[in-house]
């Protein structure tokens, strides 16, 4: 096929900056592939996922999260009865459960709190009855289950498919992942709270609603975190301490990056200015529980020293300078320059790619929208050759959206095939986030737990268009004569898609 320079650089917006191209997306961009993709650079920043009703729950057996059910009423404690006086029993077990209204904002997380506070109420009840320890624990899966499933419905659907990339990159940079009850209910909202309204502002701002928010906080232990010479600590020596978690992440991962010259004394001294940042919990008034709360009994007086720089004592303010400078710092602009070009254009990034990205931040202060504008506009990014392989996130999406579908079910059609590919959502193993190389996410057996997905989904999924038509409505330009062919001798429909999804062009961007 002869390969028009416009028409390629159509199916390289749409594929390689955005999720993948649904029907007509790649005609739509060829017409002005630049120009589509700044128009979805907006100062709001990126869309939030909306609520979806959830389907009756399958099988338990069948999910890794549990979907929320509401068990039969009754007492929550039994065994012998009690000597004595009659003790009241505890009233009937009833979930209450957070309000998802089908294409409404999902909750907050001052109401996931208050959810999870809840669950800690019946939990302390129930002792030593799992049944009841379960039920009580079913709001909080429900509600996990729904954030998954409404973040990826809006990736299936969504029009501005380099808007969710964006957003998606950087919720990845700030990874909060569901280690506990108390991280699940906070994973959903910290995206939507801290991330999403700051991608195309200023990093700082991002960097700071990042650190500050609860989901954070819980995540990296910082909750836990007690100046040894505040008030607090002085009052329980010996029995609380000072937690380094969110200091040297916010250096190594969200910042300067680990080879910008700072030393553990620099982390410590950054961990000390911390303290005192914390959450609201049951002993606080309604309207603080769940969000962000600044003790000054906890911080640890003094002046700090961090990377050379002198920080006078300032109770919260002392923090945020610290964040302050690290934003401005050129070592993060060197470190988020090839995070991006990494995860836009390929796993070892072209030197001169790095170094526009590097300028546009320095340059702005920190806007992401012009660093989002640098990158869309360096000739290196447009390089015919896909030199990036899918994560199995970015697979499954582009799959449905090639399809012309959405998830409906968060365990069938997410969360187990992705648990399945080796990223389950809301589950990055480490603080830095799933991996962006491709030799992490191409190993053999991967490859055929992708054959397997494909031919399920396409059996299932299968567009009416012919599939010589369909494959040229997903790749566009950057379809090859060879898979071309092969489509057009399949012997059925979903064969045909299978193929289409598991195709070299598919698999990569």
């Amino acid at each position: 096929m002869a390969v028009d320079a416009h028409a390629l650089n159509g199916a390289i917006a749409v594929t390689r900056f955005g999720l993948g191209a649904r029907p007509g997306e790649i005609e739509e961009a060829a017409r002005d592939p630049h120009g589509w993709l700044k128009a979805q650079i907006v100062s709001a920043g990126a869309d939030q996922p909306a609520a979806y009703p959830l389907p009756a729950p399958p099988p338990p057996a069948k999910l890794l999260i549990p979907i929320a059910s509401t068990p039969a009423a009754g007492p929550m404690m039994g065994g012998a009865p009690p000597m004595g006086p009659p003790i009241p029993a505890p009233p009937p077990f009833q979930p209450v459960l957070l309000s998802f209204v089908p294409g409404e904002p999902l909750p907050t997380m001052q109401a996931a709190y208050r959810t999870f506070s809840l669950y800690q109420d019946q939990t302390k009840l129930a002792k030593g009855d799992n049944e009841a320890r379960k039920a009580a624990a079913a709001p909080i899966y429900q509600a996990a289950n729904e954030e998954i499933l409404a973040r990826a419905r809006l990736a299936a659907t969504t029009p501005a498919g380099f808007r969710e990339r964006w957003a998606l990159f950087w919720s990845n940079h700030f990874t909060v992942a569901a280690k506990d009850t108390p991280v699940t209910v906070a994973v959903g909202p910290f995206e939507r709270e801290a991330i999403r309204p700051h991608v195309f502002g200023r990093f700082e701002d991002m960097l700071v609603a990042a650190s500050r928010h609860p989901g954070m906080l819980l995540y990296l232990d910082q909750v836990q975190s007690i100046g040894p010479g505040s008030p607090t600590g002085i009052k329980r020596a010996g029995k609380v301490g000072l937690n380094e978690n969110l200091g040297r992440e916010i250096m190594e991962l969200h910042t300067v990056g680990a080879d910008a010259g700072y030393t553990q004394a620099d982390v410590t001294e950054f961990a000390r200015a911390l303290t005192g940042w914390t959450m609201g919990g049951a002993n606080t008034p309604p309207e603080q529980q769940g969000a962000f709360l600044y003790r000054a009994n906890v911080h640890e007086p003094g002046p700090r020293t961090v990377m050379g720089r002198l920080y006078g004592e300032g109770g919260d303010d002392q923090a945020r300078a610290v964040l302050r400078d690290l934003a401005a710092s050129p070592h993060t602009a060197d470190h988020l320059a090839r995070k991006i070009a990494t995860h836009f254009v390929a796993d070892d990034p072209p030197p001169a790619l790095v170094a526009r990205l590097r300028a546009a931040y320095l340059k702005s202060r920190g806007d992401l929208s012009q660093v989002a504008v640098a990158l869309i506009s360096a000739p290196e990014a447009w390089a015919p050759a896909p030199r990036k392989f899918k994560t199995p996130y970015e697979y499954l999406i582009s799959s449905y959206r090639a399809a012309d579908t959405a998830p409906r079910d968060p365990g069938k059609d997410i969360i187990n095939p992705l648990s399945s590919l080796g990223m389950k959502p809301f589950a990055a193993p480490q603080p830095n986030g799933w991996s962006e190389m491709g030799a992490d996410w191409a190993a053999p057996d991967a490859v055929v737990k992708r054959l397997t997905w494909a031919q399920g989904f396409a059996a299932a999924n299968t567009p009416q268009t012919p599939p010589p038509d369909e494959a040229r409505s997903v790749l566009g330009a950057r379809l090859t004569d060879k898979t071309f062919t092969t489509i057009s001798r399949a012997e059925t429909r979903p064969e045909a898609f299978a193929i289409l999804l598991m195709s070299p062009e598919f698999q990569r961007r």
